[in-house]
């Protein structure tokens, strides 16, 4: 698995605890993954991108939620991988239709220097299907604690 299942998600007591938690998948991350951000609002899925793209060699002062955008790029210096690309797909929730080219999504998973993050990715599981390696993080909250799920899944060779 290349070193996936080390890492853990857990009790995230703070902000840095989650950037951190995007730091420690920044180093198990290849070309071509991709990262799915599941959780409500607030629960911290662009602060873990932060933390992901300042591990990568990537300026995290950058990263802000594409909620509105939609779709945002940011250079990383992490070897094979030179992009990050994030999505936020909250504003398409409940759309039938497909992501991928309204927002650029299906350039940014073939882009073979990359890693695709995208936020509230529920609405269309067919995502998951899109990658090699899909990495499925789930973030939830109670007071200022988050509670991270990390779950990895790679189809057969």
């Amino acid at each position: 698995m290349n070193g996936v299942g080390r890492v853990r998600g857990g009790r995230l007591p703070d902000a840095t605890a989650t950037e951190a938690l995007g730091a420690r998948l920044a180093k198990v991350l290849q070309p071509g993954d991709l990262v799915l951000l599941e959780g409500p609002l607030g629960a911290g899925k662009t602060t873990l991108v932060r933390g992901l793209v300042a591990a990568l060699g990537g300026d995290p002062l950058e990263v802000c939620s594409p909620t509105f955008v939609l779709l945002e790029s940011y250079a990383v210096s992490g070897g094979a991988i030179v992009r990050v690309h994030h999505a936020d797909l909250y504003r398409l929730r409940g759309r039938s239709s497909a992501p991928l080219d309204e927002v650029g999504l299906g350039d940014a998973l073939d882009d073979p220097a990359a890693v695709t993050a995208v936020e509230w990715p529920e609405s269309w599981s067919w995502l998951g299907g899109l990658a090699r390696r899909v990495c499925r993080v789930r973030l939830d909250y109670e007071g200022d604690t988050r509670d991270a799920s990390v779950e990895w899944s790679m189809p057969p060779l």
